[in-house]
């Protein structure tokens, strides 16, 4: 380990030191040799004494001279030290000022190129929003603007007005709520809530000039400082009077496509393609079909034959179009469709409960109440209807050719409704339903029915047996049958066992109550011929 030096000021002090022992010690040898001289008698020791004092002085004179001379060379070596230390603090000074210089100039260097590296970037980002096909404007945090490319320019009419700020610019450059009049409130426009930090959006706004409107979509979002400060708001926007075109033509196309729908649809009911599952006409084929337990309601108005003959042809159209329009509601609100209308008359088909078709004819007649009081008031004469339900499996699907194709039902159980509802004119009834329709009802005491016959149907092997709801006939007619009801259908049994002369007092007592009641008059007759024809046989 290296011995500390010691400092300048201790070699001085030490120094110091050295010299006052020398001159003590020389004080010492003067005194010595008169006392030398004047002690005579002590010569011999005091001379021995002496020589070895002096041996002594001259070995302590070496020694000091040697610390002198070792102080003056550490003296030497701290003044070197300290001139070379002065020199490296000069030298220092002048490569601290010259490294200064140096890093002014570099400094200066760099800024000068960071100024050239931004104008360049400035110059490179203005030639970009020149180029870009949208219109770009710029404005600073205080809202006035700052730049606006050629595009922006060329869209708002105008260039930028740097002493206006955003709640001027709708109306400096003419900007309204799409189709008003109205300039473009302040705080829905983009630039604005981009200066609030929100992005936004907007297709509502239109630019007009002297002699054009140009609709545009805006863009607009905050620019950030490092600080997270907002510095600018910058806008793009385009004309979009190509897309609003396009739009407006798309939506006129929409419209048109649902009006050709909603036509088609009166052609083709929507529930028949729903059946065949088809999204579309389109989508349907030639001998697409499907099997479906369904209720088949067919309802046909009566002596129409007679009517048409009284009526021009366009009185013909007018007549059966203001009947169908109004039997129609009934069918669709109670969950059913009209399959076609047969001149006159009408084929409905319900998928749901059987319930849903007895409702559908029951209503059918309340509707015709109505319009026969419209037509007594115009002068014209009441008209009826007879409607048959019968409920069954059914194929439904397309059948014709491939020029010509036809929604339809194909079945027995339809044959047999279009039956049932022949039987209405027999039997002078309105509505009447088969036993297959009856056993479906969800709750046949719901409803004021009554069992009519059981009849032999052309193109059926087996008898059919029949019943008649009369919920829709008139209030007169429904009370008498209701109360007559006991006594019809003992009579009725009494007629099935072949007691006909029982019967045909029960009938008898039927038409009594209810005089307008057809079914027992048919009755009260059938009994009154088979008596008469047992009495003529007998005899």
């Amino acid at each position: 380990m290296q011995e500390e030096q010691p400092s300048r000021e201790q070699l001085f002090l030490e120094i110091a030191n050295l010299r006052r022992e020398l001159e003590d010690l020389k004080n010492k040898k003067v005194d010595l040799e008169i006392l030398l001289e004047t002690t005579t008698e002590h010569s011999d020791m005091v001379e021995a004494q002496l020589h070895q004092s002096n041996q002594q002085l001259q070995a302590e004179i070496a020694e000091r001279q040697r610390t002198e001379q070792a102080l003056q060379a550490s003296q030497a070596a701290l003044q070197s030290l300290l001139t070379i230390v002065t020199r490296d603090k000069i030298d220092l000074e002048i490569l601290l000022e010259t490294t200064t210089e140096h890093s002014d100039r570099v400094e200066a260097e760099l800024h000068h190129k960071a100024e050239e590296a931004v104008r360049a970037s400035e110059r490179r980002l203005a030639q970009f929003l020149e180029a870009v096909p949208v219109g770009v404007f710029v404005i600073d945090a205080s809202g006035k603007p700052y730049y606006a490319n050629h595009t922006a320019q060329r869209l708002l009419g105008k260039g930028i007005a740097p002493e206006d700020t955003t709640a001027h610019l709708p109306e400096l450059y003419q900007a309204y709520v799409a189709g008003t009049d109205r300039l473009y409130p302040n705080a829905q426009q983009p630039l604005a809530l981009a200066l609030s930090g929100s992005c936004s959006t907007v297709d509502d706004m239109e630019v007009r000039q002297a002699d054009k409107i140009i609709p545009i979509e805006v863009w607009a979002t905050p620019i950030f400082d490092e600080k997270g400060e907002i510095v600018y708001a910058i806008a793009a926007f385009q004309d979009i009077t190509r897309r609003k075109k396009a739009e407006a033509e798309r939506i006129q196309l929409i419209d048109q496509l649902y009006q050709l729908n909603t036509a088609y649809e009166r052609f083709v009911p929507r529930e028949f393609l729903q059946f065949l599952k088809k999204q579309s006409i389109i989508d349907v084929t030639l001998g697409d079909q499907v099997q479906q337990e369904m209720s088949v309601l067919f309802a046909d108005i009566r002596d129409f034959t007679a009517l048409s003959e009284k009526m021009t042809p366009s009185d013909n159209f007018q007549f059966i179009n203001a009947f169908l329009s109004r039997m129609e509601p009934a069918i669709t609100e109670n969950n059913g469709f009209i399959d076609k209308y047969i001149g006159d008359g009408i084929m409905a088909l319900f998928s749901g409960s059987a319930d849903d078709a007895i409702k559908a004819a029951i209503t059918m007649l309340h509707n015709l109440a109505e319009y026969n009081q419209h037509r007594a008031q115009a002068g014209y004469h009441p008209i009826q209807i007879g409607i048959g339900i019968n409920t069954g499996s059914l194929m439904l699907g397309t059948v014709g050719g491939n020029n010509r194709l036809q929604g339809t039902v194909i079945s027995d159980a339809v044959n047999l409704a279009s039956r049932i509802e022949g039987l209405t004119k027999e039997y002078g009834v309105s509505l009447l339903i088969s036993h297959q329709t009856f056993l479906q009802l969800q709750n046949s005491s719901d409803y004021f029915i009554r069992i009519i016959d059981r009849v032999k149907i052309k193109g059926k092997s087996e008898e059919v047996t029949v019943y008649e709801v009369f919920d829709g006939d008139l209030a007169e007619l429904k009370d008498g049958k209701l109360s007559a009801k006991t006594i019809f259908e003992k009579g009725l049994l009494f007629y099935k066992n072949q007691n006909f002369s029982e019967a045909a007092q029960l009938f008898q007592d039927c038409l009594w109550h209810n005089p307008m009641d057809k079914v027992a008059k048919i009755y009260l007759e059938r009994c009154q011929f088979v008596s008469t024809n047992f009495r003529i046989n007998e005899e």
